[in-house]
């Protein structure tokens, strides 16, 4: 057992709870809409209240006894066909959105499933964010930098930060990498992180919150104090349909800084931090105002609240001049790429909006060297630079390949991108993001991402169909190799000196979700084990 799960483990409460405090809650709410009884009759809701609750999941796969399991209907499995199963693992009760009459198991019946889960998981763990400055960060790219430069800044102002994100999760003072493909976990798995950082003496929460988390309604009982936003893009129409369906999931978090009973006043002002570069800006601005927060811009834009004056970008990492509300300054990162810019600036906002101290700040800011799979290199003495990134959208993507095109260039080389799209989301990007390699990249190597139970063929078609309309040429400068390892080799074996490789997509993740489920792979051991086979160990590398 990891310290963290250790941590978790002694989260979560003990001893049981009368179902009734829950039903109350729901029925606050116009949640519930009946009761079953074991027998499957109709019966009063309130005939449920005795029952005694020892947890909340949603998931028959996980310990449950003596739990409320959360029957939701999913993509592929729906937990209403789960019943008999929660009742053999030991659940005492259920929340359905239909009643299943032959289960045998007392139904509480409710109005969404999935709202009545993040509920109940804030109830069963004291709805821990009431005790934490939350700090909310959403947007298409910059969410895991953003998060790891926030956590920096805000612990060099003296604050006790916990973080939940992409790339890892941060309790009390420990960090481990976060193993799962999820950045928004489920609403029990949220709020008992949630539960661990206060009994850990975290006062501040910093969450990548994502729009499927606020879609699927994971994030419904967290209390937000702050929302940053970074920027909206192309990304999962898969789920929401729409491009102003995936804003909107957005926009909800800057809905949900409104002070009432389920987001009660604390110690922190209610904020929203908004990149005023964004086409969407306004809008977010405008849906803050309703909601009665503080609002902050960023970007280059001279009329945001804080704005760069100089950019000064340079082999290790980005120089800022910007001004703010309570005066200008300096930031030096150590991050590389103008959009750092960006996602510094959210930072410096959110220090201005909570009137923390601009130095810390700074300070912090500057004491980030990088984040794992996101801008990493990969230096093992080979002739051509390798970088590794989680890129997986057609704008980060087109941001990664533009910001080391002069760095080959001024080498003498090119660039060359291996990548491919996961499977089962968003279709639409997938030729968009071939025709962005293609029209950057003297050799593009599609392959699988996460193909899952989608055939992976057509996925590398899709993306073929992108790079071919910019002019590229299968077996010439178009490859399409679905094993990702090889794809690597493939990309590698064609390097030239000079040539920047890029590996996108995958960045930190250490596995790929295929039909059978995930397979271990870790991108950048992978990367370095196939330089040493192919005795690429030699040559003056990319500094």
């Amino acid at each position: 057992m990891t310290s963290l799960e250790a941590t978790l483990e002694a989260a979560e409460p003990t001893g049981r709870r009368p179902l009734a405090q829950l039903v109350r809650r729901l029925a606050a709410l116009g949640q519930v809409r009946g009761a079953r009884a074991a027998d499957g009759r109709a019966t009063d809701p309130g005939a449920l209240s005795e029952l005694q609750i020892g947890g909340v999941g949603q998931d028959t796969r996980r310990p449950i006894r003596g739990s409320l399991f959360v029957a939701i209907p999913g993509a592929h499995v729906d937990g209403h066909d789960r019943l008999a199963d929660a009742l053999a693992a030991g659940a005492v009760a259920a929340l359905v959105e239909r009643p299943v009459p032959d289960a045998h198991l007392p139904q509480l019946v409710v109005g969404s499933a999935r709202a009545a889960l993040a509920e109940a998981a804030a109830w069963w763990y004291d709805d821990p964010s009431h005790q934490l400055a939350t700090i909310g960060i959403t947007g298409t790219d910059g969410k895991t930098t953003t998060a790891s430069l926030a956590v920096a800044a805000l612990e060099f102002a003296a604050l006790s930060v916990g973080l939940s994100g992409t790339v890892e999760i941060k309790i009390g003072g420990d960090r481990e990498p976060n193993p799962a493909h999820v950045t928004t976990p489920e609403a029990p798995e949220l709020q008992r992180l949630l539960r661990a950082m206060t009994r850990a003496g975290n006062d501040t929460a910093v969450l990548e919150t994502t729009s499927h988390g606020l879609a699927l309604h994971r994030v419904d009982a967290i209390a937000y104090d702050a929302a940053i936003l970074t920027n909206v893009t192309h990304e999962h129409l898969e789920l929401h349909g729409t491009w102003e369906a995936y804003r909107d999931a957005k926009l909800s978090l800057f809905e949900r800084l409104a002070t009432g009973p389920r987001n009660p006043a604390k110690d922190r002002a209610k904020v929203a931090i908004v990149n005023a570069d964004d086409p969407s800006a306004g809008l977010f601005a405008g849906v803050a105002q309703e909601a009665a927060a503080r609002i902050v811009t960023y970007g280059t834009d001279p009329g945001a609240d804080v704005h760069a004056t100089h950019i000064e970008e340079r082999a290790g990492g980005v120089g800022v001049e910007y001004t703010a509300p309570r005066g200008g300054g300096r930031l030096d990162l150590l991050l590389v790429g103008r959009f750092n810019v960006h996602n510094a600036l959210a930072v410096v906002a959110l220090g201005e909006a909570w009137q923390l101290d601009p130095e810390a700040i700074r300070e912090g800011l500057a004491s980030v060297t990088g984040v794992a799979g996101r801008m990493e290199r990969i230096e093992a003495g080979q002739p051509f630079g390798v970088v590794v990134d989680y890129a997986h959208s057609p704008a980060s993507l087109g941001l990664v390949l533009d910001l080391v095109a002069p760095v080959a260039a001024a080498r003498g080389g090119g660039l060359i991108a291996v990548f491919g799209s996961a499977g089962e989301r968003d279709l639409d990007k997938r030729p968009a993001m071939g025709r962005i390699a293609g029209e950057r990249c003297r050799l593009v190597v599609v392959t699988d991402e996460d193909p899952r139970g989608e055939d992976r063929e057509s996925i590398l078609e899709a993306i073929a169909g992108g790079a071919e309309s910019a002019g590229l040429r299968r077996g010439r400068d178009l490859l399409l190799i679905a094993d990702r390892r090889q794809a690597i080799r493939s990309a590698f074996e064609r390097a030239r000196p000079g040539d920047i490789v890029v590996l996108a997509g995958k960045g930190h993740e250490q596995s790929i979700i295929g039909p059978d489920g995930p397979q271990s792979w870790d991108e950048r051991a992978v990367a370095r084990e196939l330089l040493a086979e192919l005795g690429l160990g030699s040559g003056a590398g990319v500094g």
